[in-house]
């Protein structure tokens, strides 16, 4: 594995996380000699055109390789990713299911009252495989061409102007929630069924902001069609340069970077676990893959298992917070 990023830095410096999905495997829990006889499932949680889904498709065109079985790609889109989870969290724990996961898994244990899977004890985390920057962007008819005149003009209009996400519990929406708080303005959250949606709201005007993944923006950013007011990232991004990061913006304490991994449900045997994720960090760190992700500016970042399970656990500390700050729940 290569060296921690800013993501993981802090992650590094902590001992292996302890849960039901990574207590000691009984001796007898072995991968047999024919893994994978069969094709395996991958669950991708969130509508087709998304990064999720380009991002797993990418994913699963070079395990069918390296494991010598088609590795299939299931749309499972609803309720903030939560449909997708659930699927993957009651499937077999043979090694034939697996699911790409984002933030919203960490967020859903604290927005939604009941929950039909545990974002822990159900899943045996195999690693992560990227990261996103995300860019805040809004329509250039809106009157703000920074980020500072951006949070002015909100302010004189509280509960007036509203932001987009593409569903509740997702990180566009907690990212829009987070800025709420750290800007000390009152946007109103509009959720649909897929942040590319939301966006296409900011083209034609109907919403004022979204934060985003950036390779979705980019084309119509270049384009003039969208405004870029910040990068909620610690740094710029090679594909917009010109685009300051929020705290160049003037904006503290507002990081909100799309990080995406692997799971299998709770109690696939660890050979497995490990046979992928050593598969994953060949194949997020092939030339040929992080040419195409960076022309996505998306980041390969791998992990073992447990420093993933570690990575899970704060992040669902942190967007706990959020939610009750903001006094939020989707059910």
């Amino acid at each position: 594995m290569r060296a921690c990023g800013r993501l993981l830095r802090a992650l590094c410096l902590l001992p292996p996380a302890m849960g039901a999905a990574l207590a000691p495997w009984p001796a007898e829990a072995q991968a047999p000699d024919a893994w994978p006889a069969k094709p395996i499932r991958f669950i991708l949680p969130f509508p087709p055109g998304g990064g999720t889904d380009i991002l797993g498709r990418l994913i699963a065109e070079r395990l069918t390789a390296n494991l010598g079985q088609p590795v299939v790609t299931e749309n499972r889109g609803g309720a903030g990713g939560n449909v997708g989870a659930e699927a993957a969290a009651k499937s077999a724990p043979d090694g034939y299911t697996i699911v790409l996961v984002a933030p919203s898994l960490a967020i859903s244990p604290s927005l939604y009252s009941k929950l039909n899977y545990d974002a822990v004890k159900d899943f045996a985390p195999v690693s992560l495989v990227a990261t996103v920057p995300n860019v805040m962007i809004t329509n250039p008819a809106v009157p703000a061409n920074t980020l500072a005149e951006f949070i002015r003009l909100a302010k004189t209009k509280p509960g007036e102007m509203n932001f987009g996400s593409g569903g509740s519990g997702t990180s566009n929406h907690l990212a829009g929630e987070l800025f709420n708080i750290v800007a000390g303005v009152k946007l109103v959250h509009v959720p649909y069924k897929g942040v590319n949606l939301a966006m296409n709201d900011v083209l034609s005007g109907r919403i004022q902001l979204v934060v985003i993944g950036v390779p979705a923006t980019v084309p119509n950013i270049k384009a003039g069609k969208l405004r870029a007011l910040a990068l909620v990232a610690p740094q710029r991004s090679t594909v917009l340069p010109d685009v300051p990061t929020v705290a160049e913006a003037g904006l503290a304490n507002f990081e909100v970077t799309t990080w995406y991994g692997i799971l299998a449900p709770a109690g696939t045997p660890r050979p497995i676990v490990a046979r992928l994720n050593a598969e994953l960090v060949k194949i997020m760190h092939a030339p040929d893959l992080k040419e195409k992700l960076d022309a996505l500016a998306t980041d390969p970042v791998t992990s073992t298992p447990e420093e993933f399970a570690g990575l899970i656990q704060r992040e669902i500390a942190k967007w706990g917070e959020v939610v009750r700050e903001a006094g939020l729940k989707a059910d």
